[in-house]
């Protein structure tokens, strides 16, 4: 059986992402509670990898989400949330790592690479252009002429 493409398309809006964050973790003061799902969405799960701690059903990613909850209570500003996180399990929590460090190879890396790529493409179209014979046409020898007549009246 199959389903339109139109209710497919439907469904997957409607049921939307499914987020983990727990009722019992939500804070009463909603600024405090939005402030807290942005931190959140920027800090990945140290199990998941692919998923932020906000989407996450991991236990590590609950003590995650009640941690920042728990700082920016005790008056952190963001900033000094994401730091307290980071001091603690790293740089790979965050899905936006700083451009500082080693993590600049990485960035710079890409762009490089396809710089690179992309000389080295000209270069050896370039050389395929100036190879000798490479466009011109050799005419055919006699007997190759003659070959290819006789194949032709075949």
């Amino acid at each position: 059986m199959r389903i339109p493409s139109a209710a497919l398309l439907s469904l997957a809006l409607i049921c939307g992402p499914v987020l983990a964050v727990q009722p019992d973790e939500v804070l009463d003061d909603p600024a405090l509670e939005a402030r807290a799902r942005d931190i959140s969405q920027d800090l990945r799960c140290p199990v998941c990898q692919g998923e932020n701690i906000d989407e996450s059903n991991a236990a590590i990613s609950r003590d995650l989400r009640l941690y920042v909850r728990e700082r920016l209570t005790e008056g952190d500003s963001d900033a000094e949330v994401v730091e307290a996180v980071t001091d603690r399990f790293g740089e790979f929590v965050l899905f936006a790592p700083r451009m500082t460090g080693g993590n600049l190879i990485l960035y710079l890396a890409g762009p490089l690479m396809a710089i690179l790529a992309a000389f080295l493409g000209w270069r050896f179209v370039a050389a395929r252009r100036a190879a000798p014979g490479a466009a011109a046409e050799q005419p055919l020898s006699p007997e190759e002429q003659a070959r290819l007549d006789e194949i032709l009246r075949r």
